[in-house]
């Protein structure tokens, strides 16, 4: 037995060896990334770092891109209307409602997202129009969606504001003036689809209280005895099935 484990421990040693000595006759190289400023000699090389710097806004502008001009805001806001109707605190958490509506957006925007890509983003990435035509029709495709879902009155406020001549058609109406309206309009609709939300969730916890109340257990807090019920009464109605139906629907 002896004998058996130093043959094993000489074996282990010579493996060892051989591979320090293979790393010796192999030694690793590590890459360098460099990174500088070199003044620009042609008009070419301006353009460039203008188109860059360029992007480099915009994508650290895009999750505000994202929430303002899509229906993350409605959404967003419907859920935790939800959850706070539940009275459920941390359930669902933060992560779990931004993301439920992080992918109900994707899938509410995907058709017009898509129409982007074929309008602007193929046509520029194949050379076929400029940069400049590549925004314009990028945009057309969500300023329909914006106009669609934006009010009149809400339109109007911002124009009005804007001191620009009353517009005729949806051409008229800039891009900076077309957002503001846009959100406070998706405020609106998302805090008239909350109130409804919650409107069952306050009877529950009107009629707990009073019941409680006429018991005598007035150092009992309602919560603990109506969100049981609430739980019960949502599961029930199978409600993120109707919420989120609800909130597809009004797309």
């Amino acid at each position: 037995m002896t004998r058996r484990r130093l043959c094993v421990s000489a074996i282990i040693t010579l493996i060892v060896f051989g591979a320090s000595n293979s790393a010796a006759a192999q030694p690793l190289v590590f890459p360098r990334v460099e990174l500088g400023l070199t003044p620009a000699t042609e008009p070419q090389e301006v353009a460039l770092s203008l188109q860059l710097l360029f992007l480099l806004t915009v994508l650290s502008l895009a999750p505000a891109i994202l929430i303002l001009t899509t229906s993350f805001t409605r959404v967003v806001i419907v859920l935790s209307f939800v959850r706070s109707g539940l009275s459920t605190q941390q359930v669902p958490p933060n992560q779990v409602i931004l993301g439920l509506a992080l992918f109900l957006t994707f899938f509410i925007m995907a058709p017009y997202w898509s129409q982007v890509n074929e309008q602007a983003l193929q046509p520029y990435l194949s050379g076929q129009i400029s940069p400049q035509e590549a925004l314009r029709s990028g945009a057309e495709p969500i300023r329909s969606f914006m106009f669609k879902e934006t009010r009149e009155k809400d339109l109007a406020l911002f124009v009005q504001l804007a001191d620009l001549p009353r517009p005729e058609d949806y051409e008229d109406v800039p891009t900076h003036v077309l957002i503001p309206a846009f959100v406070i309009s998706e405020l609106k609709t998302a805090f008239q689809i909350g109130f409804l939300i919650y409107i069952p969730f306050l009877i529950i916890d009107m009629v707990v209280a009073s019941t409680l109340m006429s018991m005598g257990m007035l150092m009992l807090p309602p919560v603990m005895i109506s969100l049981p019920f609430k739980l019960l009464l949502f599961v029930i109605v199978d409600g993120w099935h109707l919420v989120v139906q609800s909130l597809l629907e009004s797309f």
